[in-house]
């Protein structure tokens, strides 16, 4: 008869990490490279007199871990690997120019100073670049406008930064009660306020732009009550030429800190790390099964 052909896996297909409460699956990570399973159990010699070889040997605790490297950031990553969910935002077809707000002092947004910013009606959602922006009192009457980044100063009308500060407007510009300081390239407008405009030099306010989009998000990592939830998550290899499926369940997943890479022409390719917990319920840690076709 002969040997039956050996099980092998090859290569990885995705990883779907689910809730487990309901079963739910928060989503699925499929540009993988490099990630295992790692099974490690510690050996307790016995040891004594003059041999230099144990006497016995019992097996100790065995630490399970599972590993992604994974090339793609989906919102349930950070909810499960950095302790917050995103706040995800639908299409904003006209962009968004969040509330101007005091940053360093308080009278730049006031009634003596500038009341709002938005963008402008007609022209300026085509100019909207993103990022976060200063605006700075140069005078009681006058600021001038800093960005955080050139990343998006080719959308629409082209912007060049003016100096080394990183301002985006040449010369500063005056507010004027009630009315409106276009910035045109920028696709904003300051709106004056109602009283007679006097702030104080060297005041400070921020906003920030989202140029129009099909979708956005925003979440901000590292609160007090942050938490890290518990998951389970299957992983799949690669299907084999013959048809051959492997898969494996783990029903206790507890995960935290997820790198984000920023490397010169190099995708982030971040590996996540998670330990495989003993599930009192179904008596495991995982479940493996395999198929033949």
């Amino acid at each position: 008869m002969g040997l039956s052909n050996p099980r092998s896996t090859y290569g990885i297909h995705s990883a779907s990490p689910y809730n487990r409460s309901t079963g739910l699956f928060y989503g699925t990570m499929k540009v993988l490279d490099s990630s295992s399973l790692s099974l490690t159990a510690e050996q307790n010699d016995l040891t004594g007199g003059s041999n230099k070889y144990p006497w016995a040997s019992e097996d100790g605790a065995i630490s399970a871990e599972m590993s992604l490297k994974v090339g793609q950031m989906e919102d349930f990553m950070f909810e499960l690997f950095l302790g917050k969910a995103p706040t995800a935002q639908s299409a904003e077809t006209s962009g968004n120019v969040s509330t101007l707000t005091n940053k360093n002092g308080t009278s730049v947004v006031a009634a003596t100073g500038i009341a709002s910013v938005s963008a402008i009606t007609t022209t300026g959602p085509a100019n909207l670049k993103f990022g976060k922006y200063v605006v700075k009192a140069m005078s009681a009457t006058t600021v001038k406008v800093y960005h955080s980044t050139d990343i998006d100063h080719a959308r629409g009308t082209d912007v060049e930064y003016a100096d080394d500060q990183l301002s985006v407007t040449a010369s500063a510009l005056t507010i004027t009660t009630g009315a409106d300081t276009n910035i045109a390239a920028l696709g904003v407008k300051l709106v004056g306020g109602a009283g007679t405009i006097g702030m104080t030099t060297g005041d400070t306010a921020t906003f920030e732009v989202r140029p129009i989009n099909t979708k956005s998000m925003g979440v901000r990592i590292g609160a007090a009550a942050d938490v890290f939830p518990e998951f389970g998550c299957i992983i799949m290899a690669q299907q084999r030429s013959t048809g051959e499926m492997f898969e494996v369940d783990a029903f206790r997943c507890k995960a935290s800190g997820m790198p984000i890479g920023f490397e010169a022409f190099a995708w982030n390719k971040p590996e996540v790390k998670a330990k495989l917990l003993y599930d009192s319920v179904k008596n495991g840690v995982f479940d493996v099964r395999h198929v033949t076709p």
